[in-house]
């Protein structure tokens, strides 16, 4: 009986450090999130980019429409 006390202490102090591992890797994650969120901004990236002698276009870009060619009909070759 006092063998299966043992074991089960053990066993609440490792779920005891085992959840403070997890809390401790959550608010890790948190702040490595926000820290890619600040990275990824785009007034960060464009003064990284600056430092690097890149600037930004001062030319909107233009959307390019392809026209699909439509296929002629065998009646429409045969007449032309």
């Amino acid at each position: 009986m006092i063998a299966n006390t043992q074991r089960f202490e053990q066993k609440v102090f490792q779920i005891a450090e085992l959840t403070n591992q997890v809390k401790e890797l959550r608010s890790e994650f948190v702040d490595r999130r926000s820290e890619l969120m600040k990275l990824k901004m785009e007034s960060t990236v464009s003064e990284k980019m600056i430092e690097k002698e890149i600037f930004p276009s001062t030319v909107p870009p233009i959307k390019i429409k392809v026209k699909k060619e439509e296929e002629k009909s065998f009646f429409k070759k045969i007449w032309q």
